[in-house]
């Protein structure tokens, strides 16, 4: 068993469970017959493309995780794997990712293939450069409940393209609460994740601000395009509101803790969006 956790933890499992309940978001708003099997089969899709994303990202930044307390004792740092070991192990998960997705549809393989690209070998080196990784990042992140619904379907359309649109502007507050947060230990490693300068202040708050308010109307198009009712639209609207005024907290104090709260409020933001329009549709 001591030697299967590094393994797991390689893994992220919080965050990969997270990004996997996004796909299968996606697939259950879907005008299809839900099949026990299906949401069993797109859950461990998301599951295994997330961990395998994640150890190309390990991999990548072993120098730099030895640098901050956070990533200091994982599995790549702490040498418990070696980076043969992780990576053989990684494209195992990968393969069996796009092995699953593939029995869906090839579409939404090709998705996962390409959000496991952007986040592992662009978004990942980028984190160094300067806060473009955030928006490329954001692509990645937002694609998890698109490829659910693709994945159902197997066809794009409007529907899909909003629910890609919400988790896109969602990633910039949810990026930069977290960036703000772990600034220092950012730093040690050089990575340079928040906007204007990387400093935390009122004109990075407004930033922050900017991006969060497009979460608002874009709650209401699922409403607008029939994908659920006016009691999710609601709460997504009331949730994005709610959302947008930690935003105008940060502004009025630009502080560590605040941002905490921030940071927070865009997981349980997400959650409640996410399962009120799940249950507004059953």
């Amino acid at each position: 068993m001591s030697n299967i956790k590094p393994y797991i933890a390689l893994l992220k499992s919080r965050l990969s469970i997270t990004v996997a309940f996004s796909g299968t978001f996606g697939y259950i708003l879907a005008p299809i017959k839900h099949e026990p099997l299906g949401l069993i089969l797109i859950s461990l899709a998301g599951f295994l493309l997330t961990g395998a994303a994640n150890i190309v990202n390990q991999l990548k930044e072993i120098p730099y995780d030895k640098l901050m307390k956070r990533t200091a004792n994982r599995p790549l740092p702490t040498e418990t794997l070696n980076s043969k070991q992780a990576s053989i192990f990684g494209y195992m998960l990968v393969l069996a990712a796009l092995a699953l997705l593939f029995y869906f549809s090839w579409k939404s393989a090709a998705l996962g293939f390409l959000s496991y690209l952007l986040y592992g070998y662009v978004y990942t080196p980028l984190k160094r450069v300067g806060p473009i990784s955030v928006f490329v990042g954001a692509f990645p992140g937002a694609f998890p409940p698109m490829i659910g619904w693709v994945a159902a379907t197997g066809h794009f359309g409007w529907e899909p393209g909003i629910l890609f649109a919400i988790q896109f502007f969602w990633q910039f507050p949810h990026f930069w609460a977290i960036a703000w947060v772990a600034d220092e230990d950012y730093q040690r490693a050089g990575f340079k994740m928040l906007p204007n300068d990387g400093k935390k202040d009122i004109k990075t708050a407004f930033t922050i601000m900017i991006y969060t308010l497009f979460l608002v109307p874009l709650g209401f198009i699922p409403y607008l395009l029939h994908m659920a009712g006016i009691t999710s639209a609601i709460i997504t609207v009331i949730a994005g509101t709610l959302f947008l005024c930690q935003t105008f907290y940060l502004m009025m104090r630009p502080t560590d803790k605040a941002a905490r709260w921030m940071m927070f409020g865009s997981f349980l933001y997400l959650i409640i969006i996410q399962i009120a329009l799940i249950l507004d549709k059953i």
